[in-house]
């Protein structure tokens, strides 16, 4: 009789073991399960950053990118995480940081500069890569179309109001009968600017003396090649003059020839005037194109090129002072004078 009592105390005891497991086990299901929550709540979009080498306008368009995803609702170290990489003007460099980025498996890259893009197009046909300082995107073979890129790369375009440009030129220097230009050969982005740049000469009479560089190395005996041979100085929006545009002046300065200019970062680093893009405004137009990708409501393949329709007129006061050049008021009074 006292055997058959312990056995129904030991089956009980069995029983309420067995019955704590089980409610330990569902609670771990639970806490596993909100757990999972928790994370996926948490989870981040992965977003790299290519910028071909440091200097103001690539940078303002980086900033530029970053903010506009921001305003569109992917902030960073909330619900993206950013790997910024800078290639410094390497090829090597670019092709690392591409490897790195598909091996990463980023959710979108954001490519600044041609050289940049066209690295990152070639590493994968899958990513979504949104562009931006790129000239023309047919051109550097990057989109089918720019009206219909057909593929995973879209973007916004730096193109410059380049006649425009020629038509100020001609305001500060009238006399003007040739016109210097030194860029790097080996940017497409260059070439194109160049060569709309040669035809709006000729439609105005004006001829146009070409000096190349393929370094910043080369900048001041190409500058140095056009002095006693030109009458101002045209420069498009090229990465390498970019990098080093304080040695282009040193030399144009010191000749008496005033420098116009693609854009506005060029001006500040010593150039004349330009009417120009704005790259920060540039590079938020594109994270704004980057968030509706990000959030599937479109397609690079789908997304036309962007261009800015607006363009602003910057004037460098010390520059105009040092070259004793009297700029008019009419370009004055719609300008930004910086110094």
């Amino acid at each position: 009789m006292q055997n058959g009592r312990m056995d129904i105390m030991k089956k009980r005891g069995l029983k309420k073991l067995a019955a704590g497991a089980a409610l330990l086990l569902a609670l771990g299901l639970l806490a596993g399960c909100g757990g999972e929550k928790k994370e996926a709540g948490k989870a981040q979009l992965n977003v790299g950053i290519v910028q071909l080498v440091e200097h103001s306008a690539l940078d303002a368009a980086n900033k530029g990118f970053v903010d506009g995803l921001a305003e569109k609702g992917f902030k960073e170290n909330e619900n993206i995480a950013i790997d910024r990489q800078n290639a410094q003007a390497d090829q090597s460099n670019l092709q690392n940081i591409a490897h790195r980025f598909v091996n990463n498996k980023v959710d979108l890259i954001c490519a600044i500069a041609t050289p940049a893009a066209q690295v990152m197009a070639n590493a994968t046909k899958d990513i979504p890569i949104v562009a931006t300082a790129v000239t023309d995107y047919e051109a550097a073979k990057l989109v089918a179309s720019n009206d219909k890129p057909g593929g995973n790369v879209t973007g916004t375009s730096d193109m410059n109001p380049i006649k425009e440009q020629v038509d100020l030129l001609l305001k500060i220097v009238p006399d003007a009968k040739t016109i210097g230009t030194v860029y790097c050969s080996s940017e497409v982005n260059s070439q194109i600017q160049i060569d709309l740049m040669k035809k709006a000469a000729a439609e105005r009479g004006v001829n146009v003396v070409e000096a190349t560089v393929s370094t910043v190395n080369d900048i001041q005996q190409a500058a140095q090649s056009l002095v006693g041979k030109v009458d101002a100085v045209y420069v498009p929006t090229d990465n390498v003059i970019a990098s080093s545009m304080p040695t282009l002046v040193s030399v144009t300065d010191s000749a008496g020839l005033a420098v116009i200019c693609g854009e506005e970062a060029l001006v500040r680093g010593g150039g004349l005037a330009t009417l120009g893009i704005d790259y920060y405004q540039l590079g938020k137009e594109t994270g704004e194109m980057a968030a509706k990708i990000l959030k599937g409501e479109a397609k690079p393949a789908e997304m036309a090129i962007q261009t800015q329709k607006e363009f602003k007129t910057v004037v460098n006061e010390e520059s105009a002072k040092r070259l004793g050049i009297t700029i008019p008021q009419d370009v004055l009074q719609n300008a930004e004078v910086v110094k």
